[in-house]
């Protein structure tokens, strides 16, 4: 058995494949490093959302390729969503790849890494598992207890159909995970010390129970077509996994915002003050172009309805500039929908043409400077607005989940607010504070997050920080720039 290094591109989904990726292996008997100059077996785990990852990976593959020149025995897998929509052609582009797999295949990976050894062509596994669905839950042994926020997969795939998104393609049409598996794993991780868990899925708030197993939530409106049952699921999480502290779910969709799932939010104090809502555009003639099926009108309607419920509820999204067709009056539109939601962090990106996709009619006719312009007009704009906010949170008192020391300063801790704030909290680093929800005074605002110490009283009740540390699993991800769950 050899030694593994996991890659990871892209979004929240592909970084928990990264998790069910390091898991299989480690059950197979290969050992974890950092360093792919020192593995014997590199995992790039791809995304294809955006043309960028695509550079990244060939740009990676190159890499990894000189290694295997000295060490012919080297075996490169690529996985993943770029994986699944290229399959053997990825392979015949760029020779030095060994095994080529789908998203649907991770537990196969073991096996063929068995027969790479055997030597012969590039091995491809890129089958959907739409007869029956497999979702892959963390095993005993790959450390995911340890930490204090974890990812649970509800579902996969995607039936949107967004003009721009080559994910239905790359993912598949939705499938979902059985309520009793789902509540079954979060329970197993807040046993093991899990404070924090959120629900992942394309489209996350589409959910069905394949087991029709959950009671129907209240003010289900079985006439809003973009009803489901995620709401049913959060109740029953929150009834039958009363120790878990924190719930989030991304990325949702905004038609699947129901009535529901309102109620949800303003009656359950386990889910959190946040919700992450992809939006794309402000304008009803790009949204219609993007297949997006709300309009700003229905955006804004049960955006208000849920900050009605939950007062004091922040908000982030995503927005795509330069899409086909885009004027100025358009991302005028789009502006003036980031101010008026009022949104605390955004991700922006530029439009590029998938293969597949319906977009790729339209033609790409936004010049390139053009939406340069206007991604840092919408991150001027978004900069201005978490600015603001941050600012008037200096001198209040907030709730933290530690997530763990900070990457850049060991000595300084850093964690989230219930309402998705960044804060790095100073003057502890003799206490252990990971997976602690603990009291803190802010006391600066930064660009992105905040500065904080703890609030008086909190010392006395935590416990000393144990200096051989939490035993953090090695990896290394390559994000791309403000990715989400999925393109929402």
């Amino acid at each position: 058995m050899g030694r593994f290094a996991v890659i990871t591109f892209g979004c929240q989904m592909n970084k928990h494949d990264s998790d069910r990726l390091e898991s299989v292996l480690r059950g197979a008997g290969h050992e974890p490093t950092l360093q792919p100059a020192a593995a014997d077996i590199v995992v790039l785990n791809t995304c294809s959302v955006r043309e960028k990852a695509e550079h990244k990976l060939r740009s990676e593959v190159g890499r990894i390729a000189r290694l295997k020149r000295h060490r012919p025995e080297l075996v490169i897998v690529v996985a993943g969503c770029m994986a699944q929509h290229e399959g053997a052609a990825l392979a015949r582009a760029m020779p030095a790849i060994d095994v080529v797999i789908g998203p649907d295949n991770i537990a196969d990976l073991p096996g063929l890494l068995a027969q790479a050894e055997l030597g012969g062509p590039p091995l491809v596994r890129t089958a959907f598992d739409l007869d029956a669905p497999h979702f892959l839950a963390p095993s005993s042994s790959d450390g995911a207890a340890r930490r204090a926020c974890a990812y649970v997969t509800i579902m996969k795939g995607c039936a949107e159909r967004c003009s721009f998104c080559i994910v239905p393609y790359t993912r598949g049409p939705e499938r979902y995970r059985p309520s009793d598996d789902i509540v079954a794993e979060v329970a197993g991780l807040v046993a093991g010390g899990v404070r924090e868990v959120t629900l992942l899925g394309q489209t996350v708030n589409s959910y069905a129970d394949p087991m029709r197993a959950l009671p129907q939530a209240p003010e289900h409106d079985p006439e809003d077509p973009g009803e489901s049952e995620l709401a049913a699921l959060c109740r029953r999480i929150a009834a039958e996994v009363p120790g878990l502290a924190r719930l989030r779910y991304t990325s949702p969709h905004p038609r699947h915002l129901s009535r529901s799932l309102v109620a949800a939010h303003r009656e359950l104090t386990v889910l959190c003050r946040h919700l992450h809502l992809p939006v794309q555009s402000g304008s009803d003639r790009m949204l219609k172009r993007m297949i997006r099926r709300h309009d700003r009108a229905e955006y804004l309607r049960r955006v208000g309805a849920l900050r009605h419920a939950v007062p004091g509820l922040t908000l982030s999204t995503d927005v795509i500039v330069g899409f086909s067709g885009e004027t100025e009056e358009d991302f005028a539109a789009t502006l003036s929908l980031v101010r008026e939601v009022g949104f605390t962090s955004l991700f922006g990106f530029k439009y590029s043409p998938r293969p597949l996709t319906p977009a790729l009619k339209m033609g790409d006719d936004v010049p390139e400077g053009v939406k340069e312009q206007r991604l840092a007009a919408l991150f001027a704009v978004s900069e201005e607005l978490a600015g603001a906010h941050l600012s008037g949170l200096v001198g209040s008192r907030q709730q933290v989940l530690v997530e763990g020391p900070s990457k850049s300063a060991p000595a300084r801790h850093t964690g989230r607010t219930e309402r998705n704030e960044i804060a790095h909290i100073e003057g502890a680093s003799e206490l252990e504070l990971t997976g602690e929800i603990v009291a803190v005074e802010i006391v600066e605002a930064f660009k992105h997050s905040l500065g904080a110490r703890l609030a008086p009283g909190e010392r006395e009740r935590l416990r000393p920080r144990n200096p051989a540390g939490s035993g953090t699993r090695p990896r290394r991800a390559l994000p791309l720039l403000g990715a989400s769950a999925g393109p929402g």
